[in-house]
């Protein structure tokens, strides 16, 4: 299939090349013009802008967008509602708000234009390891991407299967699911990175403890001089806390085992105070997911070990470079 990338950053990019890799073409489009001849050397087709990429695009037009939440996100996609026309699709593949996904697919339904909010998890790993995918949007529109979201997903690969009810959604064994209406995609995405702020914490408060067990504030007896490396590689095997954030702290304890690259100040991109909005709306308690929150709050007047770990974690699986 064809399709148009708008925002070739540290996902954007690898998406494309993924899809390529899978026998899929894309037009490419980035304020950074290195960014679209990179990939024009590796075969993409370049735009010099949205209404360039919208000529080049074969009916019936299919575009992702993949911009930082908020403004930008929304005036690209006002500007495409502009230049498509009914049964085109537009994709937002970033983090956006999901009450924004809601209003755009209202507006862009005038048209007939359909919109599909497609929250991505994979991070800079997902060209390799594929993506994570939670769809909102209309069947008929998710239904037509599944060439290209069957591309990006991870696929089964060697995780055991799980006995399933007969007739259910086997998109959900290869890494992506159709949520529900316009919005819902991104909803689940919202609380999927709420629960990694509360995973990530526990880790980082664990490492902590493990690395002032050796304080002189203890009796000398009670002392231990653990290698955080080694522990976390020997609890990526057979541990029941393993997990790919596990694996990416040992990969971090490995490069620099102090951590002594990372500040501590750790940033929030959203998606955390939405969740926990979400559950004060509900009326539901997110203890875990709240205080996990507050932390990277503090951590930005003062910071300890365990927020060096959730500095380094982030970088691993986002790349995110914290601010010194």
């Amino acid at each position: 299939m064809q399709m148009g990338m708008i925002g070739l950053g540290r996902m954007g990019g690898n998406i494309v090349r993924r899809l390529a890799a899978h026998g899929h073409t894309c037009v490419v489009y980035d304020r950074a013009r290195e960014a679209v001849d990179a990939l024009a050397r590796e075969g993409s087709k370049p735009a010099t802008g949205l209404a360039d990429m919208a000529k080049q695009l074969s009916k019936r037009r299919i575009i992702w967008v993949m911009l930082p939440a908020g403004k930008i996100t929304d005036d690209t996609v006002t500007e495409l509602g502009g230049l498509l026309e009914s049964g085109d699709i537009i994709i937002d593949g970033g983090n956006s708000f999901w009450q924004d996904d809601i209003r755009r697919a209202k507006e862009l339904a005038k048209k007939g234009i359909q919109y599909v909010d497609i929250g991505t998890s994979g991070g800079v790993w997902g060209r390799e390891r594929g993506y994570c995918m939670m769809v909102g949007g209309s069947k008929d529109a998710v239904d037509h991407l599944d060439p290209i979201l069957n591309a990006l997903a991870p696929g089964q690969g060697t995780i055991d299967r799980t006995k399933r009810p007969t007739g259910a959604d086997t998109r959900v064994e290869r890494g992506y699911m159709h949520t529900g209406p316009s919005g819902a995609g991104h909803f689940v995405k919202m609380v999927h990175n709420g629960i990694e702020y509360g995973l990530m914490q526990a880790y980082a408060e664990g490492f902590d403890i493990l690395k002032n067990a050796n304080s002189t504030n203890l009796p000398e007896e009670r002392r231990f001089d653990f290698n955080l490396g080694d522990i976390a590689e020997v609890w990526r095997r057979g541990s029941v806390v393993s997990s790919w954030l596990l694996d990416l702290t040992a990969i971090a304890l490995a490069e620099d085992a102090k951590l002594e690259g990372f500040s501590g100040s750790v940033e929030d991109s959203g998606e955390g105070r939405w969740t926990v909005q979400a559950a004060i709306d509900e009326a539901v308690p997110a203890d875990v997911l709240t205080a996990a929150l507050f932390v990277r709050f503090r951590s930005r007047q003062t910071h300890t070990f365990a927020e060096k770990i959730l500095s380094a974690m982030r970088k691993q699986f986002g790349g995110h470079v914290e601010k010194k």
